[in-house]
């Protein structure tokens, strides 16, 4: 959307992705004026970010984005990443929303009663702001992959797209969580030689006791426990549980996966003389994955059992591979290593935030997005309120709560607003 940028908005949301533009969305309903700064194009992560055999995790029914839900034939299957666009196209034409696309917010600030923004566009005041930019700004690339020899290609998944377009070679994948784990089956499923350098990611099942385990968990209402809930503030840092929904949805085994040849490592400890060092860890890292494996199976067990329902009987993952030892180094070059994929996540950008909303880890501090600053809120966090707060399935709620209690604080503030706008 192409207009010229006013001097003040009621309010300017930072963020033209899920977040950014589901609050539009609510914003519209209230009839509050607004504007929408993004700054590269709405939608960018999911057109230009995800690699070709990209699908999404969890089921289809999932996708419950503002009067927007999944719109297909398939509830219970899992969108190819074209069919993810389409999904997210066709929202952002229904909001039609006020979005400066290109637009790079460099400076957030508070003068007096009003909220200055300065962005690559010009300077606006602003009675409130809604932070939608999410923590995924920049591939988090540790900084020993500048002691890599300088032939071997470095890419973060961001980046990655297929096999094909990767050198001949041995590939190694850094990281086990979601993204880590589908690019290392990708690769795997073309033959390609993968070394898998694990973490501390959890693992679950895709399918258990004849339904979705994401199904089971509905119903046993895990996704609807919030961050308050005793335990699960920490929830906000964990990484995601690994699985897939290719193909139609299956387990990802990291010992099913060394049984076929992929070698698999601890953590990355650094990096000399051409080798990758691990910590001496694969083993408890496979255990604990599996641990969590069934600890949400067991958690599906009692509630079947509590519930009197008819279902195919339980069982226990056991380990189908072990490791021989702890394997503490790599010999790039005698192993043919010529790319190296970072999965080790992503970097929150706040450097333009000059507002005291974060705690010591650099997270905002905000009860379901609403901060201790009044007129600002941030959205589209993982665990900002439940399990779904960061995904599809629960940003449109936490829009909706974020957006109506904004339209609180309009209300009750608008004779100081007024005069401090020049109003």
């Amino acid at each position: 959307m192409t207009f010229l940028l006013k001097p003040h908005y009621s309010t300017a949301v930072i963020g033209g992705g899920q977040a950014g533009l589901s609050a539009s969305h609510y914003l519209k309903k209230h009839g509050i004026d607004h504007v929408v700064f993004e700054k590269k194009t709405v939608a960018h992560k999911w057109k230009n970010e995800r690699w070709d055999a990209f699908c999404l995790v969890t089921p289809n029914w999932q996708c419950q984005l503002p009067d927007h839900p999944y719109d297909g034939d398939d509830p219970h299957g899992f969108m190819v990443k074209d069919e993810i666009i389409g999904y997210v196209d066709r929202f952002v034409k229904k909001v039609n929303a006020p979005v400066l696309e290109g637009t790079s917010v460099t400076s957030l600030e508070k003068t007096g009663d009003l909220f200055k923004i300065e962005t690559s566009a010009g300077s606006i005041t602003a009675d409130s702001v809604i932070i939608a930019t999410s923590l995924y700004s920049a591939p988090a690339i540790p900084r020993a992959a500048e002691r890599l020899p300088d032939d071997i290609l470095q890419i973060p998944t961001a980046d990655y797209r297929n096999p094909s377009l990767l050198p001949d070679g041995a590939v190694v994948v850094v990281g086990s969580g979601q993204s880590g784990c589908q690019i290392a089956e990708d690769l795997h499923l073309a033959g390609r030689k993968v070394h898998m350098v694990t973490g501390n990611a959890p693992r679950c099942a895709r399918f258990y006791r004849g339904r979705d385990v994401v199904d089971w968990l509905a119903d046993v209402g895990q996704y609807d426990i919030t961050v308050e809930h005793d335990g699960m503030t920490k929830k906000k840092h964990d990484t995601n549980h690994y699985l897939t929904g290719r193909d139609g949805g299956r387990d990802l085994d990291l010992r099913k996966f060394a049984l076929e040849g992929m070698a698999l490592y601890g953590r990355m400890e650094g990096v000399s003389n051409g080798k990758m060092l691990f910590a001496p860890n694969l083993k408890s890292n496979l255990d604990n994955a599996d641990r969590v494996y069934n600890g949400i199976n067991a958690l599906i067990d009692r509630h079947i059992a509590e519930k009197g329902i008819d279902a195919p009987p339980a069982s226990v993952y056991t380990p189908l591979w072990e490791p021989e030892g702890e394997p503490v180094e790599l010999d790039l070059k005698a192993e043919g290593i010529t790319s190296v994929i970072w999965a080790t996540g992503f970097s929150p950008d706040w450097s333009y935030v000059g507002l005291p909303i974060f705690d010591g880890t650099g997270y905002p501090v905000q009860r379901r997005g609403v901060t201790g600053i009044d007129g600002v809120y941030v959205l589209g966090l993982p665990w900002l309120w439940t399990w779904g707060s960061g995904r599809f399935l629960a940003v449109g709620k936490d829009a909706e709560h974020v957006v109506g209690h904004l339209a609180g604080h309009l209300e009750s503030a608008l004779p100081v607003l007024k005069q401090a706008a020049g109003g």
